[in-house]
């Protein structure tokens, strides 16, 4: 059976973001991610934008575009998926790492380290 909790979740400031549920809180090997309806917003809405943009490109290229001017939209794609990175990592760290942590999952650290070394590359 799946444990039902809420749990309060703050925004990167530490201000109340609202309500998280964590459908899996206990006796559950199955993991969630515990996003806010707003992050999870959030991150669909700069998904969607990057979607738009690598269609974008390929109509560049379609169009035999000038190869500078693809490639500065490529990096502008690059740059907007790090910082999806950057806002999952900062959440995964906030409420995932850390509630395992504080049940003694320490093996969580060694998954992180290894996540942010393919961040980083």
């Amino acid at each position: 059976m799946i444990a039902q909790t809420e749990l309060k979740e703050k925004d990167p400031a530490g201000n109340d973001a609202g309500l998280r549920s964590d459908a899996c809180a206990e006796g559950c090997s199955e993991r969630h991610s515990h996003h806010s309806s707003q992050t999870k917003n959030n991150l669909i809405t700069r998904l969607n934008r990057i979607e738009g943009q690598i269609r974008g490109v390929k109509g560049l290229i379609e169009k035999d575009t000038y190869c500078d001017d693809v490639l500065n939209q490529i990096a502008a794609i690059q740059a907007a998926l790090n910082g999806v990175g950057k806002l999952l990592l900062e959440g995964h760290m906030r409420s995932c790492v850390v509630e395992r942590i504080e049940s003694g999952e320490y093996e969580v650290i060694d998954e992180l380290l290894v996540t942010v070394k393919k961040l980083m590359k």
